[in-house]
């Protein structure tokens, strides 16, 4: 008879595992993206010393250590990370068994006619029994030993979820590897802001100095009746516009140095960097093309992989909670009805083990449910991924060109300014000497000046492609 029994349930159990694996397929994704190459010559690649040429500045170097280390959004990262890494030890201990000391008390009284209650009353009369095990009414319960559950890992359910949170505790650290990346580039980036708006700033009060020179002449000049006062005013309107000019600067390196000492984490002090002079060499030009193996190492297309891991990992752990669960629950300790016979031993040692089939009949639309969310989960992980890829690509490509075209642009703008400067002094010379009118003088000091800014702007979006590209190849 209890052989029978003992089939009838492996026959269901087999029949409910059955049915439950040919209801859910596993889950199928398409291949990633392939990135192309932009140059066919495997010599044209990205070379890392441009990096290492750009941001070899002590104070800039100093700058960002700082950042590294109080910037408030990194330091939250690194909490995230120590979360995910707490999640991890929960899921990797998951499967080994759980083992609480238990001290409980509690009393029963039984119906007359109950199975409980005309048990004990038999009991209660019976000649065999002493008077210790006379069963009390009502019947108090008192346990004091341990009590275990530990939950068999049939079908890999909390492994596929231990592999879940491995990935996620692995992108947290892609995350705050990302943040890192960022922080530094808007560090340097800001750093060369700070910089240009430096040397905007001595150009604009050597121009200061010429447009005072040209004013003096200019009075002189008319003292001697050889120019007259709309010289003098126009000679004058130009000098405060370029001195009001000196004030806006001041103001943008003011406000720039505020930004940079909030992503330093501190309050306003000054930014101590490095003299840009105008004619210290760019970087050297970088050569076309994006090894795939340099993009796919970016910290957001690490992290975003490792999230469609992880979704294909709770994938597998919703189509494994449809199978039957099975459960041990063992106990062992000191249990009696009166407490002066608790801890008679070994009269009162008690130990037993149960365990628990269990497979979801009513609750499988709930189950349905979850398998649902965890494969529309994957899927928009897969979507986000390659989109994330074809961001990559676009970034990499984008700050490429830009590098190239502002450094040719830089070249062309330092022959203009040459120009312009020695333009400056022919109308001068030809002012002193009466081949050239006022208007011809203030109109090449204008050029010149809105030459050598354009310079300085040209020569700051060279830097800042390179710090573009930095944080699109996810740092070095």
């Amino acid at each position: 008879m209890n052989k029978r029994i003992y089939q009838y349930a492996l026959y269901a159990a087999m029949a409910t595992a059955t049915v439950a694996c040919s209801t859910q397929k596993e889950l199928a994704l398409p291949e990633r993206i392939s990135v192309p190459v932009v140059s066919g010559n495997s010599s044209d690649t990205i070379s890392l010393h441009n990096f290492a040429q750009v941001f070899n500045d002590p104070n800039l170097r100093s700058l960002i250590d700082t950042a590294l280390r109080n910037n408030y959004d990194l330091l939250s990262a690194a909490q995230r990370v120590a979360t995910a890494q707490a999640n991890l030890m929960m899921a990797k201990n998951a499967w080994l068994p759980s083992l609480n000391l238990s001290l409980s008390a509690g009393v029963d009284k039984y119906a007359d006619y109950t199975l409980n209650g005309v048990g004990n009353f038999d009991t209660n009369l019976s000649p065999n029994i002493s008077k210790d095990q006379r069963i009390p009414g009502p019947t108090p319960e008192y346990f004091a030993g341990l009590r275990s559950s530990w939950e068999i890992d049939l079908w890999g359910k909390l492994k596929s979820q231990r592999q879940a949170t491995y990935a996620r505790f692995l992108g947290s650290e892609q995350g705050r590897r990302l943040l890192t990346t960022q922080i530094v580039a808007g560090v340097t980036g800001l750093y060369y802001e700070l910089t240009a708006m430096d040397n905007e700033l001595a150009i604009i009060q050597r121009n200061i100095k010429l447009q005072e020179t040209a004013v003096a002449t200019v009075h002189i000049q008319k003292a001697g009746g050889r120019a007259t006062e709309l010289a003098v005013q126009q000679f004058t309107a130009q000098l405060l516009s370029t001195q009001a000019l000196e004030y806006g600067v001041k103001q943008e390196i003011a406000s720039l140095e505020n930004q940079l000492n909030a992503l330093l984490g501190r309050l306003p002090q000054p930014i101590v960097r490095s003299t840009v002079k105008d004619a210290q060499a760019l970087p050297a030009a970088i050569k076309k093309g994006i090894p795939a193996s340099l993009l796919l190492q970016r910290p957001d297309v690490q992290r975003a992989e490792l999230e469609l891991a992880a979704t294909k990992a709770d994938v597998k752990a919703a189509r494994a909670a449809f199978l039957p669960g099975l459960t041990i629950t063992p106990y062992a300790g000191f249990n009696a009805f009166k407490a002066g016979l608790l801890f008679q031993s070994p009269a009162s040692i008690a130990w037993g083990a149960v365990g628990n089939l269990t497979a979801p009949i009513f609750n499988k639309k709930q189950i349905q449910a979850q398998y649902n969310i965890s494969t529309a989960n994957a899927w928009t992980a897969f979507y986000e991924y390659q989109q994330t890829i074809v961001n990559g690509y676009q970034e990499v490509a984008s700050a490429l060109n830009k590098v190239e075209n502002q450094q040719e642009a830089y070249a062309l703008k330092s022959k203009e300014v040459l120009v312009l400067q020695e333009a400056v002094s022919t109308a001068n010379i030809l002012f002193t000497t009466g081949y050239a009118n006022y208007l011809e003088v203030i109109t090449a000091q204008k050029s010149v000046l809105e030459a050598e800014l354009a310079l300085v702007t040209t020569r700051r979006n060279v830097y800042q492609g390179m710090v573009s590209l930095y944080r699109a190849l996810g740092g070095n």
